[in-house]
Protein backbone atom coordinates (compact mmCIF):
# COMPACT_ATOMS: atom_id res chain seq x y z
CA UNK A 1 0.00 0.00 0.00
CA UNK A 2 2.89 2.58 0.64
CA UNK A 3 4.48 2.10 -2.78
CA UNK A 4 1.24 2.70 -4.13
CA UNK A 5 0.70 6.09 -1.99
CA UNK A 6 4.69 7.21 -2.95
CA UNK A 7 3.60 8.75 -6.57
CA UNK A 8 1.01 10.76 -4.90
CA UNK A 9 2.78 11.78 -2.15
CA UNK A 10 4.95 12.64 -4.56
CA UNK A 11 2.92 14.89 -6.70
CA UNK A 12 1.14 16.50 -3.92
CA UNK A 13 5.11 17.35 -2.62
CA UNK A 14 5.44 18.91 -6.44
CA UNK A 15 3.16 20.84 -6.64
CA UNK A 16 3.31 22.34 -3.45
CA UNK A 17 6.93 23.33 -4.47
CA UNK A 18 5.77 25.14 -7.66
CA UNK A 19 3.09 26.75 -5.57
CA UNK A 20 6.22 28.37 -3.41
CA UNK A 21 8.48 29.07 -6.39
CA UNK A 22 9.32 32.61 -7.68
CA UNK A 23 6.07 34.27 -8.89
CA UNK A 24 6.19 35.71 -12.57
CA UNK A 25 2.89 37.82 -11.73
CA UNK A 26 1.18 38.55 -14.73
CA UNK A 27 -1.07 41.36 -15.10
CA UNK A 28 -2.40 44.62 -13.44
CA UNK A 29 -3.10 44.80 -9.70
CA UNK A 30 -6.85 45.23 -8.34
CA UNK A 31 -6.34 49.47 -7.40
CA UNK A 32 -8.21 50.11 -4.44
CA UNK A 33 -9.60 53.69 -5.64
CA UNK A 34 -9.84 56.53 -3.28
CA UNK A 35 -7.61 54.58 -1.01
CA UNK A 36 -4.11 53.98 -2.86
CA UNK A 37 -1.91 57.04 -3.52
CA UNK A 38 0.43 57.35 -6.54
CA UNK A 39 3.90 55.71 -6.04
CA UNK A 40 5.26 58.91 -7.09
CA UNK A 41 3.65 62.14 -6.11
CA UNK A 42 1.68 60.23 -3.34
CA UNK A 43 -1.82 61.62 -4.31
CA UNK A 44 -4.54 59.15 -4.30
CA UNK A 45 -5.77 57.43 -7.33
CA UNK A 46 -8.70 58.54 -8.24
CA UNK A 47 -9.87 59.02 -11.64
CA UNK A 48 -9.90 55.53 -13.20
CA UNK A 49 -9.35 56.78 -16.85
CA UNK A 50 -5.68 57.58 -16.28
CA UNK A 51 -4.19 55.86 -13.50
CA UNK A 52 -0.85 53.76 -14.52
CA UNK A 53 0.76 50.29 -12.85
CA UNK A 54 3.85 49.03 -13.35
CA UNK A 55 5.00 45.50 -12.27
CA UNK A 56 8.75 44.59 -11.73
CA UNK A 57 10.69 41.79 -9.82
CA UNK A 58 13.17 43.56 -7.37
CA UNK A 59 16.69 42.53 -7.04
CA UNK A 60 17.20 39.33 -5.25
CA UNK A 61 13.52 38.98 -4.88
CA UNK A 62 11.65 36.06 -6.04
CA UNK A 63 8.06 37.36 -6.19
CA UNK A 64 6.98 40.39 -8.58
CA UNK A 65 6.05 43.68 -7.19
CA UNK A 66 3.29 46.44 -8.50
CA UNK A 67 3.40 50.16 -7.96
CA UNK A 68 0.16 52.55 -8.98
CA UNK A 69 0.64 55.37 -10.14
CA UNK A 70 -2.35 58.47 -10.47
CA UNK A 71 -0.62 59.76 -14.08
CA UNK A 72 1.44 58.14 -16.84
CA UNK A 73 3.71 60.92 -16.15
CA UNK A 74 4.12 59.72 -13.13
CA UNK A 75 4.66 56.21 -13.77
CA UNK A 76 6.93 56.80 -16.83
CA UNK A 77 8.86 59.51 -14.37
CA UNK A 78 9.67 57.11 -11.38
CA UNK A 79 10.35 54.41 -14.09
CA UNK A 80 13.53 56.30 -16.07
CA UNK A 81 16.36 55.85 -13.33
CA UNK A 82 15.33 51.98 -12.40
CA UNK A 83 17.46 49.63 -13.25
CA UNK A 84 14.95 46.89 -14.43
CA UNK A 85 12.85 49.77 -17.03
CA UNK A 86 13.95 47.93 -19.98
CA UNK A 87 13.86 44.11 -18.69
CA UNK A 88 11.10 42.07 -20.38
CA UNK A 89 9.77 40.75 -17.53
CA UNK A 90 9.11 44.51 -16.68
CA UNK A 91 5.13 45.29 -17.33
CA UNK A 92 3.82 48.76 -17.65
CA UNK A 93 -0.21 49.31 -17.98
CA UNK A 94 -2.38 52.49 -18.73
CA UNK A 95 -5.95 52.88 -18.54
CA UNK A 96 -7.38 53.61 -21.76
CA UNK A 97 -8.89 56.99 -20.97
CA UNK A 98 -12.23 56.63 -23.03
CA UNK A 99 -12.79 52.93 -20.72
CA UNK A 100 -10.90 53.02 -18.07
CA UNK A 101 -9.49 49.19 -19.21
CA UNK A 102 -5.69 48.08 -18.77
CA UNK A 103 -3.49 48.09 -21.89
CA UNK A 104 0.35 47.83 -22.87
CA UNK A 105 1.18 51.36 -22.05
CA UNK A 106 4.13 50.06 -24.64
CA UNK A 107 2.20 49.53 -27.12
CA UNK A 108 -0.66 52.28 -26.13
CA UNK A 109 -1.02 55.57 -28.47
CA UNK A 110 -1.24 58.77 -26.15
CA UNK A 111 -3.71 61.35 -27.40
CA UNK A 112 -2.22 65.39 -26.44
CA UNK A 113 -4.43 67.80 -24.35
CA UNK A 114 -6.41 65.76 -21.82
CA UNK A 115 -6.96 66.81 -18.67
CA UNK A 116 -5.10 64.08 -16.14
CA UNK A 117 -4.93 63.94 -12.25
CA UNK A 118 -1.20 65.49 -12.80
CA UNK A 119 -1.32 68.10 -15.88
CA UNK A 120 0.81 65.62 -18.25
CA UNK A 121 -1.74 65.87 -20.49
CA UNK A 122 -1.93 62.69 -22.26
CA UNK A 123 -4.63 59.85 -22.66
CA UNK A 124 -3.75 56.46 -23.41
CA UNK A 125 -5.53 54.10 -26.00
CA UNK A 126 -5.09 50.93 -27.32
CA UNK A 127 -5.64 51.61 -31.38
CA UNK A 128 -3.85 54.48 -33.48
CA UNK A 129 -5.08 57.97 -34.00
CA UNK A 130 -4.08 60.78 -35.68
CA UNK A 131 -1.30 63.39 -34.12
CA UNK A 132 -1.16 60.48 -31.30
CA UNK A 133 2.00 60.08 -29.56
CA UNK A 134 4.00 56.50 -29.07
CA UNK A 135 5.65 55.31 -26.44
CA UNK A 136 9.03 57.07 -26.81
CA UNK A 137 7.44 60.15 -28.08
CA UNK A 138 5.09 60.28 -24.81
CA UNK A 139 7.87 59.89 -22.70
CA UNK A 140 9.85 62.75 -24.12
CA UNK A 141 6.50 64.58 -23.64
CA UNK A 142 6.26 63.76 -19.80
CA UNK A 143 10.48 64.93 -19.62
CA UNK A 144 9.17 68.21 -21.13
CA UNK A 145 6.21 69.06 -18.95
CA UNK A 146 8.68 67.86 -15.69
CA UNK A 147 11.24 70.58 -16.66
CA UNK A 148 8.65 73.46 -17.24
CA UNK A 149 6.91 72.74 -14.15
CA UNK A 150 8.90 70.36 -12.16
CA UNK A 151 6.80 71.14 -8.94
CA UNK A 152 5.21 67.74 -8.32
CA UNK A 153 3.98 65.67 -5.06
CA UNK A 154 7.04 64.91 -3.02
CA UNK A 155 9.14 68.09 -4.97
CA UNK A 156 6.46 70.61 -4.07
CA UNK A 157 6.91 69.73 -0.64
CA UNK A 158 10.72 69.61 -0.91
CA UNK A 159 10.68 73.31 -2.38
CA UNK A 160 7.92 74.59 -0.14
CA UNK A 161 10.39 73.61 3.06
CA UNK A 162 13.21 75.14 1.34
CA UNK A 163 11.63 78.31 0.99
CA UNK A 164 10.26 78.06 4.44
CA UNK A 165 13.86 77.94 6.17
CA UNK A 166 15.08 80.62 3.57
CA UNK A 167 12.59 82.82 4.90
CA UNK A 168 13.67 81.86 8.96
CA UNK A 169 17.05 82.23 8.19
CA UNK A 170 17.18 85.55 6.76
CA UNK A 171 14.63 86.47 9.35
CA UNK A 172 17.64 85.27 11.83
CA UNK A 173 20.41 87.30 10.12
CA UNK A 174 17.72 90.75 9.42
CA UNK A 175 18.78 93.48 12.59
CA UNK A 176 15.99 93.60 14.63
CA UNK A 177 14.04 97.13 14.91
Amino acid sequence: MADCLRPVIMLQALILLCACSADPGTGPAEVKWDRTACERCRMVLSDRHFAAQVRYLPEGKRRSKVVQFDDFGCAALWLQDKPWKDDPTTQFWVADHRTGEWIDARAASYIKDKLTPMEYALGAQSDPAPGALDFEQAKVHVAEVEKRFSIHGVQLLDKLKAQQEKRETRRKSEPER
